[in-house]
């Protein structure tokens, strides 16, 4: 198969689309991927250091006064942006061009239908981004994480298959040890953590509930995010921090860490709930309030629905809130198991898989047309 892939921005539309890469390459070495993202998102980064092909555009997103300069200037790199796309298109010859969400794959997606080249998109999240909201007019099929997008698309083009993101993390075979970050590795263990830049309110709330992890029997691994490490290290200046708590900028092995998890305590982003019940971890989820019409919440919801996780809004979280809600699992392994359970048969371990087979029947429908 020829596939090109867009999505951009944020990890989390680079990380399905990275998935579903690794799930094409396991069935079919020989296939052949250009990944087409921005020039300012972090793929740019990520994509070329995984060895695979990347192609960038100049493009922006909307902001929300809609008569402005700016705005005009993102219509004008969209138009351009779909022109180069179509160049791009023309001389890879995809046989499928896939969206993971984003500005960028907006541009992608909708030249490669207007060339009448198999489309799909792929949305992450319970509530439909703005780019997938576009796109759902043009591509041929449609594939979603959450339910609760379905009645937000075309009916006829969805297809539910969960985050490929899910998959990559399920096989994962891990030997990490807490012992190789000072911590005991037979000892039930909280991870703390607000996502890879950290989260303002998360960070100040494990530093005021320290003092009362400091004398628990459970071990609490709290991470900062790489930007947030040294405002919270001088935080804890004056702060005795006991040996069972190990405070950390950012875990760059996450995969391999999740499956030695009692307990995670973070947001609600699509790729941490692919993850999450991937594996099947009991939750404490803080949804982030600054995020598109509140999906987070929605995302959270459906885990609190079955009984996977607890939330907690950001407006409730303090230390005090957060030594409560963490100790009224940690001090119930029965509650912690049956929580895991349902998380796992939430969990969709093959969703890179079956979002190939999504691929790979907009292919044949165009072949049928043809």
């Amino acid at each position: 198969m020829r596939m090109i892939v867009s999505g951009g921005g944020t990890g989390g539309h680079i990380y399905p689309a990275l998935a579903l890469i690794d799930a094409l390459k396991a069935k079919e070495p020989n296939s052949e991927v250009l990944y087409v993202g921005s020039d300012r998102g972090l793929e740019g980064k990520i994509v070329p250091e995984k060895g695979l092909k990347f192609d960038a555009l100049n493009i922006q997103g909307f902001k929300r006064k809609l008569f402005s300069l700016y705005n005009f200037k993102t219509i004008w790199l969209f138009l351009k942006s779909v022109h180069e796309a179509k160049k791009i298109i023309k001389d890879f010859k995809p046989d499928v061009v896939v969206g993971t969400g984003g500005y960028v794959c907006g541009a992608v997606v909708y030249a490669a239908a207007k060339m009448g080249i198999p489309t799909v998109i792929h949305e992450q999240n319970s509530v439909v981004g703005l780019t997938n909201r576009f796109l759902s007019r043009y591509v041929d099929q449609i594939a979603i994480a959450f339910d609760d997008a379905r009645k937000q698309f075309p009916e006829n083009k969805v297809v539910f298959t969960g985050n490929p993101r899910a998959q990559q993390v399920a096989n994962i075979q891990s030997d990490f040890k807490w012992s190789s970050i000072g911590l005991k590795d037979d000892v039930p263990t909280v991870l703390i953590f607000g996502g890879s830049q950290g989260a303002l309110k998360i960070n100040s709330s494990t530093v005021e509930a320290i003092p009362e992890f400091d004398r628990r029997k459970y071990q609490v691994v709290f991470v900062t995010g790489q930007k947030r490490y040294q405002s919270v290290k001088d935080e804890l200046k004056n702060v005795k921090v006991n040996s069972n708590i190990a405070v950390l900028p950012y875990i760059s092995n996450m995969p391999e860490v999740l499956p030695k998890v009692d307990l995670i305590v973070g947001r609600a982003g699509a790729t941490s709930i692919a993850e999450i019940t991937a594996i099947g971890i009991p939750a404490i989820l803080i949804p982030s309030p600054y995020v598109t019409a509140d999906h987070q919440t929605k995302n959270a919801m459906s885990l609190v629905k079955n009984n996977a996780a607890m939330i907690l809004t950001e407006k409730d979280l303090n230390g005090q809130s957060l030594v409560t809600k963490v100790d009224s699992l940690m001090h119930n392994s029965e509650l912690r198991k049956q929580m895991a359970a349902n998380s796992y048969n939430m969990g969709v371990r093959n969703a890179a898989d079956q979002l190939l087979a999504v691929c790979q029947t907009a292919i044949k429908k165009h072949h049928k047309k043809a």
